[in-house]
C-alpha cells in the first residue's frame, strides 16, 4: 500500500475528539488574536503555541493519548491565550469574578498583585499531568508509582526551563517588552513562586491519579 494511502487509512481510524477541540481552540485563538493589548507580547507568548501544534498533531497521529489528556491540554491553552491577549499581569479576572460572585477575590485575600499568572502556573502542573502520564505509560508498563514520580519531575523541570526562558527574554529583548513578558510585577521571588505552584498543581493531579488507581484496584 502506498504511503499516502497508509496515512489516510490511519487518519480514518483516529479519534476525532482532539480534532474537534483543535477547531474550537483555533476559533477561540482567532477571536483573541484580533486586537491583543500588546501585539509584541502576544507574539512572544504564542511562540510556544505555534511550536506545540505540530507536536500535538504528531502525538495524535502516533500515540495513544486519552481524551482526558486532550481536554486538559485544550483548557490550559485557553487559559494561556487569555493571558496572551491581555498580558498575564493585566488579565481582569478579579472584575470577572466580582461580576459572577458579587465580591472581589483580591480584596478578600488581600492580594496586592494580579494573580492570573499564578493560577496558570498551577494549572500547568494540574492540566499537563494527564498527557505526560499517558506518554510514560507507553514505555513504563505496570509502574504506577514511577509514572507519577517522573510526571512530577518533568513538570517541575519544564517550569524551571520556562523561568530561564523568561529571564533570557528580559536580557535579549527591549526592556518594556521583556518586562511585560516576565510579568514579575515587582516580586523578587516571582520565579520561585511560579515553580512552587506548578509543583503544587502536578502534585494534586498525581495524588488524584493515585487515589483513582487504588479505588479501581480494590474494585477489581
Amino acid at each position: 500500500m502506498p504511503r499516502i494511502k497508509q496515512v489516510r487509512a490511519q487518519l480514518l481510524k483516529l479519534d476525532p475528539f482532539p480534532v474537534r477541540l483543535f477547531v474550537g481552540f483555533v476559533l477561540f485563538w482567532i477571536w483573541l488574536a484580533r486586537a491583543p493589548y500588546y501585539r509584541s507580547d502576544w507574539l512572544l507568548e504564542n511562540i510556544l503555541v505555534f511550536s506545540a501544534v505540530p507536536v500535538f498533531g504528531w502525538l495524535w497521529y502516533r500515540s495513544d493519548v486519552s481524551r482526558l489528556a486532550w481536554l486538559s491540554i485544550f483548557l490550559f491553552l485557553v487559559f494561556h491565550e487569555i493571558g496572551a491577549h491581555y498580558t498575564y499581569s493585566e488579565v481582569p479576572y478579579d472584575q470577572w469574578l466580582s461580576t459572577l460572585l458579587g465580591f472581589s477575590l483580591d480584596q478578600r485575600f488581600n492580594f496586592e498583585r494580579n494573580q492570573y499568572d499564578r493560577w496558570v502556573h498551577f494549572l500547568y502542573g494540574l492540566l499537563l499531568f494527564p498527557l505526560i502520564k499517558d506518554l510514560l505509560k507507553k514505555y513504563l508498563r505496570y509502574k504506577v508509582g514511577l509514572w507519577n514520580l517522573l510526571s512530577v519531575m518533568l513538570i517541575l523541570s519544564h517550569s524551571a526551563l520556562y523561568e530561564i526562558a523568561e529571564w533570557l527574554a528580559v536580557v535579549l529583548f527591549p526592556k518594556e517588552l521583556g518586562e511585560s513578558y516576565l510579568g514579575a510585577q515587582g516580586d523578587i521571588w516571582d520565579a520561585q513562586k511560579d515553580m512552587v505552584l506548578a509543583l503544587l498543581g502536578v502534585s494534586v493531579a498525581s495524588a488524584l491519579s493515585l487515589l483513582r488507581y487504588f479505588i479501581m484496584t480494590k474494585r477489581d
